[in-house]
């Protein structure tokens, strides 16, 4: 079975808990203010104001805390038809007294999202960054389909090893995209001089090498600028773990969604400061 192509952002989707634990599709209710002015779209994250929920916007910061989960659609009464109404998202300014939220509030939760370099450009995950904190991208979502289309930031050389709101807990080999591959050649600091890639690289792309043996042998390292195709040189985020031997060949696979989670202490359930 071909997995469908990943060309667009989509917020989060809760898939298991932390441990590999099932997630059952269990959520919480939350109210919406009456009249509350912001779209909230499937897949983003809310916080709690007042006992009320709100939209959280990410940015690309650590403003996600007192995070109490993500939003997996609503209910109401329709003001005009007077009869009870279930959305894929919150429609701002809707006048109905009775909203109530569905939030996969587990704090355990893990959520597979889509890596964007910037807005919804889509980028690339990488087994180097397992174990590492991700910043989040704010994009608006859509009325059409009712779906967010936040997204995780690609990382850099440097953001990996900060305090950022998500965790990243593996990577998502389903939608994996072999880019092909190229000659290594020489390196310099972490600039590696390679054939002619006939491919454009994205930022974050996975990299590695082949053995003798056949073997893939994971240099711990992604593609830290983005490269089009025909280029020569691939910026490295930091130089591999294990030196490419010369005339190696070089994998590039591009892994366009990650598994996330809350860090500690963002989720609203896990921090001493009440809501």
């Amino acid at each position: 079975m071909a997995y469908p192509t990943v060309y667009k952002p989509y917020g989060l989707q809760p898939v298991n808990l932390i441990g590999g634990q099932v997630f059952a599709g269990s959520t919480r209710m939350y109210p919406i203010i009456y009249g509350y002015a912001t779209d909230i779209f499937y897949g983003d994250f809310v916080v709690l104001s007042r006992g009320r929920l709100e939209r959280a916007s990410v940015s690309t910061g650590t403003t996600l805390n007192q995070t109490v989960g993500v939003f997996l659609g609503c209910t109401f009464t329709n003001p005009v038809t007077k009869q009870k109404q279930f959305n894929q998202y919150w429609p701002g300014g809707t006048t109905a007294g009775d909203c109530m939220a569905y939030v996969s509030d587990d704090p355990d939760a893990v959520f597979k999202a889509a890596v964007c370099s910037s807005g919804v450009v889509m980028a690339s995950g990488s087994n180097a960054i397992v174990g590492c904190n991700v910043s989040a991208i704010n994009n608006t979502g859509s009325t059409n389909t009712g779906n967010s289309a936040n997204a995780v930031l690609a990382p850099s050389d440097t953001p990996v090893t900060t305090t950022l709101p998500l965790r990243v807990v593996g990577v998502v080999p389903d939608t994996a995209v072999s880019l092909g591959t190229a000659t290594y050649s020489s390196i310099s600091t972490n600039t590696i001089t390679v054939s002619a890639i006939p491919f454009a690289l994205p930022v974050g792309t996975d990299v590695a090498s082949v053995a003798s043996n056949g073997q893939i042998i994971a240099s711990g390292s992604f593609v830290d600028t983005a490269a089009s195709a025909g280029a020569t040189t691939v910026v490295l985020n930091q130089p591999p773990a294990t030196a490419f031997v010369a005339s190696s060949t070089i994998v590039f696979t591009q892994y366009p969604e990650v598994l996330v989670k809350l860090n500690q202490g963002l989720h609203g359930y896990y921090s001493a400061t009440g809501a």
